[in-house]
């Protein structure tokens, strides 16, 4: 008799768990919201458009611009002209001196005379020759070359 009361408790408890269940799930519901004409007229999700790139005009163009503002102006033309003069004018008086403007040149002049006789020499004046630039191409990073011993040809074989 014991497990029939248990049976039934059990029952009757499952049941009523799971019709609260089902009522909290429709208390939880948020109600319908109502769609305007103009809602209903935009699309959920816009699509971007795709972003074009830039060519070497235009780049040039947007780094002239400097306020974005689609025009250049005399002194954004000149902006670059202007941070270059104000480099050479050491003194700041707006007026460039030869000494300014050659003091670039004069510093290498006297780093590259070794010996001090202000004279270079062909040895001396190899060491102002301007650095090579470093102009690696996207197909240098596949060559093979730097794994080729010294004094070896190309096409022979390593193992030879």
């Amino acid at each position: 008799m014991g497990a029939l009361l248990l049976a039934a408790g059990s029952t009757a408890l499952w049941f009523s768990a799971d019709r609260g269940r089902a009522d909290a799930a429709v208390a939880e519901a948020p109600p319908p919201v109502a769609e305007t004409d103009a809602e209903a007229e935009q699309p959920l999700l816009e699509t971007p458009e795709p972003k074009r790139k830039k060519s070497k005009e235009e780049q040039r163009f947007a780094r002239a611009d400097r306020d974005d503002d689609g025009r250049i102006t005399q002194a954004e033309y000149l902006h670059q002209r202007r941070r270059n003069f104000d480099k050479l004018d050491l003194n700041g008086d707006g007026v460039l001196q030869f000494s300014e403007y050659a003091a670039a040149g004069i510093a290498k002049f006297k780093a590259a005379d070794a010996n001090g006789d202000g004279v270079l020499l062909p040895p001396e004046f190899a060491t102002t020759a301007p650095k090579p630039k470093n102009r690696q191409t996207p197909s240098a990073d596949g060559c093979r070359c730097s794994s080729i011993p010294a004094g070896a040809s190309p096409g022979a074989d390593p193992e030879d």
